[in-house]
């Protein structure tokens, strides 16, 4: 059983897949050449599903950081005899600097050992498990490194350390002296290409070096947000630019798949894919901390991905590959056991399939928020977009999921209804520039009459707060998107009074919301929603509430672990991370949430 504390996990990233290494050294979840690709290592989610270490091979007190602004791990480790500090980076392309980071990333795996100071012994354990964990590779050790054959991959571990080979493991040990190094480097090709090149400890502190000046390239270039928590939004904003996929644009909602949103439960997803339904949230921190080609990037990925025949009644999907794939099937892996045993682990994830009436409004909010920084749309955009109006002008009525995703029968939720009066809202604004402005009558009418509906059908007077679904009794964090969006004023009764019900009934005690409290067609019960925290505090700083905004910020921003990642949700009886990791949408939200504290002081 994979055990270890999801924060205990620090993330490396070329802008096109992604690793997680352990405070102690230990590469447990490595996908390759795509974040969605399958995993080399994974013991993330089972004990024998592979993993790369390099440690002291004594006791030693561990400490790490990123380098400074960037996305390279420095990991320290003193021990009685010396200092080792280990630098893990993947690797960009060979130049790649600013908005080319990732354009030609190599899939290269970087680790570089240098004593310090004093004599540190060392080990070296190397067990790949290519397609999460199914291949025993072959090993052959070959001059400056090892060669590992099976299946459709192989393996080259570039080292200059000689490895012994036990079946499908490896392992070496070496001691190193103060001012000596040792570079390592892995890098996966095809089983029916020649084998991947081997490198030279030269070699690999090169492509580091390289790797952290992209990095700061990048890094240096997008940090004109200017207020409270500046280090945390520019980190954030760096942590939504590594989960870019840069082909295409496409942003993952996580590195992962299958941790858990309750321990020893079955709510465990793959979101390792694009979700429609977080656009214009994204947009929104890209807009903060990030630039405009960043936000060009993402929405032109969205419009392409969701581009369908007008005559076809574009029905948007709520997620897509990141290359744009529809089909994303899921299925189990019963081979291995879960993190923590929380089965089953899943690749794919069939909630594509799901109606959620959101979608709309999201696609509309974000060319609304883009088209003044990416131009005229293109014919097929327009064409696009107005379809997608009509349909949520027809739709808006219909039961659905939800942005949840919830697995039960579907029902009228009050943010379904709301988020397609926005994106009505935003048709009307955008009519001009889509050549639709014949059609502003019927979008004013319709989109009126939802505004209605919400007022009549999702309030609740009894419950003082506008509700999950019509008619409905039940609180739902999605409700704190009401004044975000705004659909009524922030010093509306109804809103102040919403956001009070939110903060007193969803909350635990240590100040993180739920995201709702009802059942949802699931077993068992999930932790906080960090996202949700951030909507909080969001809210009450639109509301007014300046000290009870910057409070809720803290509480939800305390949760990121020793390098700055925050998890998807928080356990309520332990405190630990949670769910898929790192989580985008939980830095989406502390970035919105800090911008919004300070142009509220303003």
């Amino acid at each position: 059983m994979s055990a270890r504390p999801i924060g205990d996990y620090a993330m490396l990233a070329d802008c096109r897949s992604a690793a997680l290494v352990t405070s102690d050294g230990s590469v447990d979840w490595l996908c390759l050449p795509r974040f969605d690709s399958p995993a080399l290592f994974a013991r993330l989610l089972d004990e024998e599903a592979g993993y790369w270490a390099i440690r002291p091979s004594c006791p030693a007190e561990v400490t790490r950081r990123y380098v400074e602004d960037t996305l390279v791990l420095e990991t320290t480790f003193r021990t009685r005899g010396g200092t080792l500090v280990l630098r893990d980076a993947l690797a960009l392309g060979r130049g790649e600097r600013g908005h080319a980071l990732g354009t030609s990333s190599p899939g290269l795996l970087l680790r570089r050992l240098a004593c310090t100071e004093g004599r540190v012994p060392v080990e070296i354990v190397y067990v790949p498990r290519p397609e999460f964990g199914l291949v025993r590779p072959l090993m052959q050790p070959v001059r400056g490194g090892l060669i590992a054959r099976g299946g459709a991959d192989v393996l080259t571990l570039s080292s200059p350390v000689e490895f012994r080979t036990s079946g499908s493991v490896a392992d070496a040990a070496l001691t190193l002296r103060a001012g000596q190094n040792v570079g390592l480097a892995l890098q996966v090709g095809r089983a029916w290409a020649p084998d991947p090149p081997r490198r030279t400890s030269w070699a690999v502190a090169r492509r580091i070096r390289d790797t952290i000046a992209g990095w700061r390239s990048w890094s240096h270039g997008h940090a004109d947000y200017e207020g409270p928590w500046r280090r945390r939004v520019n980190h954030s904003g760096r942590v939504l630019r590594a989960l870019t996929y840069t082909p295409t644009g496409a942003i993952v909602a996580a590195a992962t798949t299958s941790l858990p949103e309750s321990i020893g439960g079955e709510r465990n997803w793959d979101y390792r894919y694009t979700w429609v339904r977080d656009a214009s949230f994204t947009l929104q921190a890209l807009n903060t901390a990030t630039c405009e080609e960043e936000e060009t990037a993402y929405f032109t990925f969205l419009s392409r991905a969701c581009a369908t025949q007008g005559d076809a009644d574009p029905d948007l999907q709520i997620m897509y590959g990141i290359g744009g794939e529809r089909d994303l099937s899921e299925r189990r892996l019963p081979h291995l056991r879960g993190w923590r045993d929380s089965a089953p682990v899943r690749v794919g994830n069939d909630a594509w399939r799901q109606d959620q009436l959101d979608v709309y409004g999201e696609l509309l909010d974000a060319a609304h928020q883009t088209y003044r920084d990416i131009g005229p749309f293109d014919p097929l955009t327009r064409s696009l977009l107005i379809g997608v109006a009509e349909t949520a002008a027809r739709r808006w009525q219909e039961p659905d999921q939800s942005l949840w995703e919830v697995r039960g029968p579907s029902r009228q939720f009050t943010h379904s209804k709301l988020m397609c009066w926005v994106g009505l809202d935003r048709a009307i604004t955008l009519a001009p520039v889509l050549g639709a402005t014949s059609r502003v009558a019927d979008w004013t009418r319709v989109r009126d009459e939802i505004h209605a509906a919400i007022l009549t059908h999702g309030w609740n007077e009894q419950a003082g707060a506008f509700t999950q679904t019509f008619g409905g009794t039940h609180i739902d964090a999605a409700t704190l998107m009401m004044p975000l969006v705004g659909f009524l004023p922030p010093d509306d009764p109804r809103i102040r009074s919403t956001v009070q019900v939110v903060a007193t009934q969803l909350t635990d005690a240590s100040g993180l919301v739920h995201r709702y409290r009802s059942a949802d067609g699931l077993p068992g019960q999930e932790g906080t929603f960090l996202l949700c925290t951030f909507w909080l505090a969001h809210a009450l700083a639109l509301t007014g509430q300046d000290a009870e905004a910057k409070r809720a910020f803290e509480t939800a921003a305390s949760c990121a672990n020793d390098v700055g990642l925050l998890s998807e949700e928080v356990d309520t009886g332990t405190g630990e991370a949670i769910g898929n990791f790192p989580q985008a949408l939980s830095h989406i939200g502390l970035i919105n949430a800090a911008r919004a504290i300070r142009d509220a002081r303003r």
